[in-house]
């Protein structure tokens, strides 16, 4: 999660569907006792948290074709990348990285984030969608954000044209949701605020610009739109590659919060981001 300086059960779905800025919203929010499972599956060595995110991707209905591997030069792991195909070209990347720092067992940091990205793709693809998403688990974060610049770098100048939004989750858990507003593209913020709102879920501000970085950095070096999600504050940072990166420091009803916001976020951006504005009847 944001890589510091070195300054010194069974299956239950539910269906959704609201009304949000005059649109229909569709999307699936899955139990929490499927994301407390897929939380509680987190490895300590890299390579096999990656080998689980790709089962966990497998179980959630991203297989085959859909799910592939990037090789990342310099890395021993590669990118994960899911793929939910949308009837247009635009595109919304949805990212959290799945390695971890060797102090605790980077629950936090970042399998947290990781590990909800099937539950993101399960929450959506249950629906045809007009976007593509592409959901990504990103390698070596903590080494230097490797596997997120490396995917950023291979984009072609037409990839990146059609990237509407980068969305980043990393180190969910530790309490209500949070954006880092200060970098947040500000349309993507107004509409998680916006759904937020809808649901009457929490959400708050919380700038960690003094922190480190995060997978967001490359793609808003290459000028596509970012918004991070979050759930660190000033009492928590310090959970952070540290031994207390744990269970015991999670909040499941925070965390489940957080997830049903998101791919409420997901759905509505779906609905809304770039699309053309219909005529009044």
């Amino acid at each position: 999660m944001f890589r510091r300086f070195r300054l010194g059960a069974a299956l239950v779905l539910l269906t959704c569907v609201f009304q949000a800025a005059a649109q229909q919203i569709q999307y699936v929010r899955v139990a929490p006792l499927v994301l407390e499972e897929r939380l509680h599956r987190v490895a300590d060595k890299t390579a096999e948290r990656e080998q689980t995110l790709h089962e966990l991707f497998e179980s959630a209905g991203c297989k085959d074709a859909l799910l592939n591997e990037q090789p990342v030069k310099g890395s021993r792991t590669p990118n994960l990348v899911c793929t939910l195909t949308g009837t247009e070209e635009a595109r919304v990347v949805v990212g959290a990285h799945y390695d971890k720092v060797a102090n605790g067992h980077g629950v936090i940091d970042n399998w947290s984030g990781a590990s909800l990205l099937p539950s993101l793709f399960e929450g959506l693809h249950g629906k045809p969608r007009r976007l593509t998403f592409v959901f990504i688990g990103f390698t070596d974060e903590e080494k230097g954000l490797v596997g997120s610049t490396f995917y950023v770098s291979h984009l072609t100048k037409e990839d990146k044209s059609r990237i509407r939004a980068m969305v980043n989750i990393d180190s969910l858990g530790l309490s209500d949701t949070k954006i880092w507003l200060s970098r947040a593209d500000k349309n993507l913020a107004n509409a998680a605020a916006a759904i937020a709102h809808a649901l009457n879920l929490p959400v708050s501000v919380m700038n960690v610009d003094k922190v480190g970085l995060s997978d967001s950095g490359p793609f808003l070096a290459a000028r596509i739109p970012v918004i991070d999600f979050h759930s660190l504050t000033q009492e928590t940072f310090r959970i952070l590659h540290s031994s207390q990166d744990a269970f015991p420091a999670l909040k499941m009803k925070e965390y489940v919060d957080s997830c049903n916001l998101l791919v409420a976020y997901l759905a509505y951006l779906d609905t809304t981001l770039g699309a053309t504005p219909q005529p009044a009847p």
